[in-house]
């Protein structure tokens, strides 16, 4: 099979008609061989009622429903799971995505060998205040801590080689991330390609402005787990030894500073009445917490069922 298109859903039955016969078509203009896999999030519109009835008329189209509402990336990973095409693209099931671009996201990854192929909204069609200029915001935070120079990392128009969903876990809100996770699991051939953005048609965002705050406490997890997940100690020792090397200097360069004022004959303050000297015990302590935290997160990390989990890409 060519193609798997993976469309996750919530509330939007007046779009899925349009957005179903529309795949359809450009399928078959350019004769792919396709699977639509629509994974319903749990909706209360009679979205799955659509979803059957559209399955029922055309035998490409599939449906997981959820029984209550789990998150986009839920929905990913159900539909990555059970795609069987060699080229996974996935897309939102409001109209703001084309169709139109399935062709070229399909060449980028067959012909010119790319693991993963963003999406990039040059010209949205939303609110400047709450989503254009957020977006770019949080697109501009997101390249510089992963690395990767995409324009619209959270697009939902992305195109994948099998292999690629196949060997990620999406979670919790990591769908925002997929490049990003693809990269930690050795997927490094990632770009991407303008496509057009539409207004939407029915209905309204499921997505409010919290997207953004939590969008970025997941990206700080997803790094430092990435960078820090199996080496622990590397964070917390590092952090740990410079805080009770500080502590330390300070509380040193305090009892040196009483005894030379001592020898000289100069009234100098007691130790215990200087908020520095509280501050270096204060540091000290620290240092040690977050070295015995380093410590007891390597021995959890060295008896996790995936520390030698590894992605191998070919043997023989």
């Amino acid at each position: 099979m060519d193609i798997s298109v993976i469309i996750p859903l919530f509330n939007e039955a007046e779009s899925l008609p349009e957005l179903s016969s529309w795949i359809a078509r450009v399928m078959a203009e350019n004769g792919y061989s396709y699977e639509v896999l629509m994974v319903d999030d749990g909706s209360n519109d009679g979205s799955w009622d659509v979803v059957k009835s559209l399955s029922a008329e055309d035998s490409h189209i599939h449906g997981i429903s959820f029984r209550r509402n789990y998150g986009k990336s839920a929905a990913l990973y159900c539909g990555f799971a059970s795609a069987a095409g060699d080229v996974v693209i996935t897309m939102d099931a409001d109209l703001q995505d084309s169709p139109d671009e399935i062709p070229a996201l399909y060449r980028k990854i067959k012909e010119e060998g790319y693991d993963v192929i963003s999406g990039w909204k040059q010209h949205r069609k939303d609110n400047v205040l709450t989503k254009n200029l957020p977006s770019k915001l949080y697109n501009a935070t997101a390249r510089r801590i992963t690395g990767i120079k995409l324009h619209d990392m959270n697009c939902g128009l992305k195109a994948y080689r099998s292999e690629v969903v196949k060997n990620i876990e999406v979670y919790g809100e990591m769908h925002r991330y997929i490049p990003y996770l693809a990269k930690n699991a050795g997927f490094g051939k990632i770009g991407e390609i303008p496509v057009h953005h539409q207004k939407r048609k029915f209905g309204k965002s499921k997505f409010g402005m919290d997207r953004f705050v939590n969008g970025f406490l997941d990206l700080l997890s997803l790094w430092f787990l990435s960078t820090f997940g199996k080496k622990p100690m590397h964070f917390f020792g590092y952090s740990g030894i410079f805080m009770f090397l500080v502590g330390f200097v300070m509380t040193v360069w305090i009892i040196i500073a009483k005894l030379m004022h001592q020898a000289q004959g100069i009234r100098y303050r007691a130790v215990t009445d200087q908020p520095l000297f509280y501050l270096s015990l204060v540091a000290v302590i620290l240092g040690v917490i977050l070295f015995l935290a380093g410590f007891i997160g390597e021995m959890i990390a060295r008896s996790g069922s995936e520390r030698n989990s590894y992605n191998i890409k070919d043997r023989f």
